[in-house]
Order: structure tokens, then C-alpha cells, then sequence
């Protein structure tokens, strides 16, 4: 029996044909009721929705036989994707489909609000003809910067060039390297941004780190006479703060494709002369809609038929056998990431992963993801067991993988190693008896221990009486040890301490530590961390 899909939004007539194409069945029928909605969503293997449909509790639950979500789009808010995860159902979406159209709108809207063509156009039509009201700014010769340089940011720093902008990036996850193959220039923190660009433009996600990004504080930082662009979602900018700097004209004006409430039918914002509006049309062109359908269609048709898995935003499926004999390797994997994540700062060029000896044997895709999802969910929310290879190509991170079938000293044996904008880190660990694993090195040290809970590491000056005033230090701020091991770097005088330990240190703890003279750095790593 062919599978069948029902396509739940309004979606361009390309989708209905490439799933027919594939021999399944398909029902276009945008515009139900919840109620309707309820009545049919059993009948189907998968659902197909934008952004009208809400997949999430009682429809969700009435979705009893789907196998397969798809989203033309990127954003999955309106689905509950964790619900999905525990039912083994696989939520997909568009993440390259829109994202030409969602960058030239943003292009537009800095050259609009730039020149006041929304304003000028009114005041034209009302027969005015008030040429010297609408004063300019020209772009050229101007900082323009770019929260965000992914696949929509990316984009816009190349048009924004275009435009003979000089273009400033904030985005923790890209490289030097990656920022200089660009052509633009990296800078630290998103107040430093805001403080030197005549444009300010804005490409994340809405995450708990960037919910209220730009706030009254970093407004102020602003050049006077700026310009701000959210054309990524609403909540990232805090809208009471955006009225009082513009409402005062430190800000020149700013422009809004998004808001914290959609849709936006009432907005004290809008009573302002000097912010323009669109309505959440990032992606809506008639070449990104055909794109982000005709994509889905093939991926859920793929998924359907085949098995295949593409663009999935929740954790891949493994068999019961896989996922046994992976389980310990899997653990490890992501403890190895968690630990670089958490004592080399973001700003990653290049990943080398080894599997040597009997794991190398195993599945090794997931426990490569697993490490990357370490590595990277240290610094960003989003990122998932599925996702976690694009968002790393994204960000210019070279991933090599190395696979041996020997592992010397050990019957399995993974390595991690990062290169970036911190230097250098390696750590390598193992699985004992098949199922305890093991941290074996650090940065060419050996030293063995068990990678959980909290942990202190530190490099120290490799000389008497450096490990017994790190001891003292711990004691006489109350902090246990649980565990205390020692590597030396061979040929240097510099020595390493993993700690266990069984509580949080506070930053008085960690400050009085690097203040000793044998101290180096002191790291607190928390493997239990997501």
C-alpha cells in the first residue's frame, strides 16, 4: 500500500506533483479547521505544513500512524519536536531553501530605511513633494555589521560588500580563517559591534541566548544616526527599548520584518515616523516558496520510500542492536566534545576525529555526531545529533575523520581533536571492559579517569608545592575532591590536573586558584552539561 501525505498549508502545486511523481498518494487540503484537522490526521504516513498548521497536542496526539513531519521552512516552532523525538517520529525541514530570498529582503530593507523610501513614498502619494525632509544616508564608505554569518548572514555580508560596505561579523562560531575567506572582519562581543557600524543587521535564531539580544544597553552603545534590521525573528530585539531609541533619534530609523508577537495587528511601534515594517515575509518570493516545497516533497518521499533521512531537526533513528553496542562509545563521544568545548573557546578552523581499533568497526556516523554535538552545544542551543554536521559547514569548521583498525596499547581507542582561534586541544579516551569508559589523555598527556560529573582542569607550572596549594585551595574553600590526576608534558615545564570534584566552584574559587604562582589556567568543565 503506497504511504499517503497530506500537505496541511497552502504550498506550491510542484510539491503535490513531486510526491505523485514517487508513487505517493497525496491530499492538498490547506485551510482546515483544528477540528477537521483532528478528524483526518490518522489516515496519513506524513504531514506536510509551513507555518499555519500547529502540530502539537491534540492534533499531535491524533497523528497516531505519521512517520514523517515536514517543515518548508526552516523554523519548527510550530511543532512539537521533542513529543516527536519520543514517538520515533521524524521532523524535517527546509534549512537552504529560502534563505537568497530572506537575505535580499534584509539587503532591501537597510537600503530603504537608509534612504526613507517607505516614508517618501507616502508622503508622495499624499502630493507632497518634500525633498528636503528626506535626507539620506549613503551607504558606501560605510561599517555595515552582521549578527550571525550563516546561511542567511553569510549572504548578506556578500551583498552588503556588493554595496562597497566595509563588514563586521559577530558570530562565536566561525573561525578567523573562516571570517578572512569572507572578506569580512570578526569582532568579539555584539556590543563592540553595535558600537562602531552605521548598520546593524541581524541573522541568529531566537534561542535563550538571544532572546533580547539587542537591549537598551546595547542600543545606547549604537553610532547616533544608525540603523538596525531584524529580518531574523521576533524577541531577539527588546521592542521597548527599540521604541524609546528611536522615538528619541539616536537611532536614524530601523526596520522590521519580525516581532514579539505575530501576527502584529497592534504595536506601539508602529506609531513611529522612522521604523518600517513588513509582515513576516522573509521567505515569501515565488522562487523560495517553489524551492522550500518541491525540497520537503523529495525529502519526505525519500524518507518514506527508502528510509533515507535528510535536513532532520531530531535525533536520527538507530536499531536496538546499533544502539546497544554504541551506548558507552556514545557516552564517551560526547564527553570528549563537552570537555574541548568547555576549555577551548568557539571559534573552531578545523576537527579531526579518530576511531581506532574495534569501534571503528561500529556505526560511526553517530558517534561522530555525537562528539561534534559535544563540541558545539557548548556555545549554541540549536545544535542536535542531526543538524550538527551542517551547522559545523556553516561555520567554516573542516571535519576530518580518521579511521584505523589497529589502536595502539588499546582495543578501541577515540580522539578529538581541535584547531581554531585558541590554539590547539586533544583528548582521547577508551571503553574498558565494554562498558566503563575512560579519559586516557589530555594534550598528550596521559591520565586516566572517568569522564562525569564536574571536573577542574588545570595547567599548572610542572614545580614543587604547585599541587599541594591547588589541594589547600580546594580545602579551604570547601570544595571535596573526589579524584586528583596528574600528566606532565614530555620535554616541557608545564603539567596537567583533572579534577573531580563534587560541587560548583563559585568565581571567587576559580579566581583564588589562577591566582597561585604555579596556576596557568583553570577551566571548571561540567560533563553533565548539555
Amino acid at each position: 500500500m503506497s504511504p499517503r501525505v497530506w500537505i496541511a498549508d497552502k504550498m506550491s502545486e510542484r510539491a503535490v506533483e513531486v510526491f505523485r511523481s514517487h508513487g505517493i498518494e497525496v491530499d492538498y487540503k490547506p485551510g482546515l479547521s483544528l477540528e477537521e484537522q483532528i478528524n483526518i490526521a490518522g489516515d496519513y504516513d506524513g504531514i506536510a505544513v509551513r507555518s499555519s498548521t500547529t502540530l502539537k497536542d491534540k492534533l499531535l496526539d491524533a497523528a497516531i500512524n505519521v512517520k514523517v513531519i515536514g517543515r518548508a521552512g526552516i523554523g519548527v516552532d510550530n511543532i512539537d519536536v521533542a513529543t516527536c523525538s519520543r514517538r520515533g517520529t521524524v521532523v524535517m525541514n527546509t534549512p537552504f531553501g529560502n534563505t537568497v530570498t530572506t537575505a535580499e529582503l534584509a539587503v532591501a530593507h537597510i537600503v530603504a530605511a537608509a534612504r526613507q523610501i517607505p516614508q517618501a513614498t507616502a508622503s508622495t502619494r499624499a502630493g507632497k513633494w518634500e525633498k528636503a525632509k528626506f535626507m539620506g544616508m549613503e551607504l558606501t564608505g560605510k561599517k555595515a555589521g552582521v549578527i550571525g554569518a550563516g546561511n542567511i548572514g553569510s549572504i548578506v555580508c556578500d551583498r552588503l560588500k556588493g554595496l562597497h560596505l566595509s563588514v563586521f561579523v559577530y558570530d562565536p562560531f566561525i573561525s578567523d580563517e573562516r571570517a578572512s575567506a569572507m572578506g569580512v572582519t570578526k569582532v568579539d562581543t555584539v556590543a563592540e559591534l553595535a558600537a562602531m557600524v552605521d548598520v546593524l543587521t541581524i541573522h541568529v535564531p531566537l534561542i535563550d541566548a538571544t532572546r533580547n539580544l539587542i537591549d537598551a544597553d546595547v542600543l545606547k552603545t549604537m553610532k547616533k544616526g544608525s540603523v538596525l534590521v531584524n529580518c531574523a525573528r521576533g524577541g531577539i530585539v527588546d521592542e521597548d527599548a527599540l521604541y524609546d531609541a528611536c522615538k528619541s533619534g539616536h537611532l536614524r530609523a530601523a526596520a522590521l520584518d519580525v516581532f514579539e508577537q505575530e501576527p502584529a495587528r497592534e504595536n506601539k511601534l508602529f506609531a513611529l515616523d522612522n521604523i518600517t515594517f513588513t509582515p513576516h515575509i522573509g521567505a515569501s518570493s515565488d522562487e523560495a516558496q517553489e524551492n522550500v516545497a518541491v525540497q520537503i516533497a523529495e525529502q519526505m518521499s525519500g524518507y518514506l520510500l527508502t528510509g533515507s533521512i535528510k535536513n532532520a531537526v531530531n535525533v536520527p533513528s538507530l536499531s536496538e542492536e546499533e544502539a546497544a553496542a554504541l551506548a558507552p562509545f556514545m557516552g564517551l563521544a560526547s564527553a570528549l566534545g563537552k570537555f574541548v568545548g568547555q576549555v577551548m573557546r568557539p571559534g573552531y578552523d578545523k576537527v579531526t576525529i579518530r576511531l581506532a581499533g574495534e569501534v571503528s568497526k561500529l556505526n560511526r556516523v553517530p558517534m561522530i555526531n555525537a562528539m561534534l554535538q559535544g563540541l558545539l552545544s557548548q556555545s549554541m542551543d540549536e545544535v542536535n545529533a542531526v543538524n550538527v554536521q551542517v551547522l559545523a559547514k556553516e561555520r567554516g569548521i573542516e571535519l576530518e575523520e580518521v579511521f584505523t583498525e589497529t589502536a595502539e596499547h588499546f582495543s578501541s581507542l577515540m580522539q578529538l581533536i581541535v584547531e581554531g582561534d585558541d590554539g590547539w586541544r586533544c583528548v582521547s579516551g577508551t571503553v574498558f571492559d565494554g562498558e566503563n569508559p575512560r579519559l586516557v589523555t589530555v594534550d598528550e598527556c596521559e591520565l586516566e579517569l572517568t569522564p562525569k560529573g564536574r571536573l577542574l582542569f588545570i595547567e599548572n607550572k610542572d614545580e614543587p608545592g604547585a599541587i599541594a596549594d591547588i589541594a589547600t585551595t580546594l580545602a579551604d574553600s570547601g570544595i571535596n575532591i573526589g579524584d586528583f590526576r596528574l600528566g606532565r608534558k614530555a620535554g616541557k615545564d608545564k603539567a596537567l590536573a583533572l579534577i573531580t570534584i563534587d560541587s560548583e566552584p563559585s568565581a571567587d574559587v576559580i579566581s583564588a586558584l589562577e591566582s597561585l604562582k604555579s596556576v596557568i589556567t583553570v577551566h571548571h568543565v561540567n560533563l553533565e552539561a548539555m
